[in-house]
């Protein structure tokens, strides 16, 4: 049990130490020519709703996108995992 609360809190800290380093990145991505050819078609567009948290740059925005990729793969996999588990045993009961 303490190894893997370890292991959980080492991912955090790899995962959040970036962000204190990083700061006033640049990085293009596909939301931000989305927003300019938006601003094209209609200059008096106001978004819906405005962002809860804004990454001080692209490559956090890019590594929190990723670490939440890992994240639901990693559910995924556990719940597939979790399924086979299952359908083995039952069929070694049989």
């Amino acid at each position: 049990m303490k190894r893997n609360v370890f292991l959980l809190l080492l991912a955090v800290i790899l995962v959040a130490a970036p962000l204190s380093f990083i700061r006033h990145s640049e990085f293009g991505g596909t939301d931000d020519k989305a927003e300019k050819a938006i601003q094209a078609i209609d200059p008096k567009y106001k978004p819906w709703f405005e962002t809860i948290f804004e990454p001080p740059g692209g490559e956090i925005e890019t590594l929190l996108f990723s670490v939440q990729a890992a994240i639901g793969a990693g559910v995924i996999g556990y719940i597939i995992g979790v399924y086979k588990g299952r359908a083995d045993r039952r069929d070694e009961a049989k």
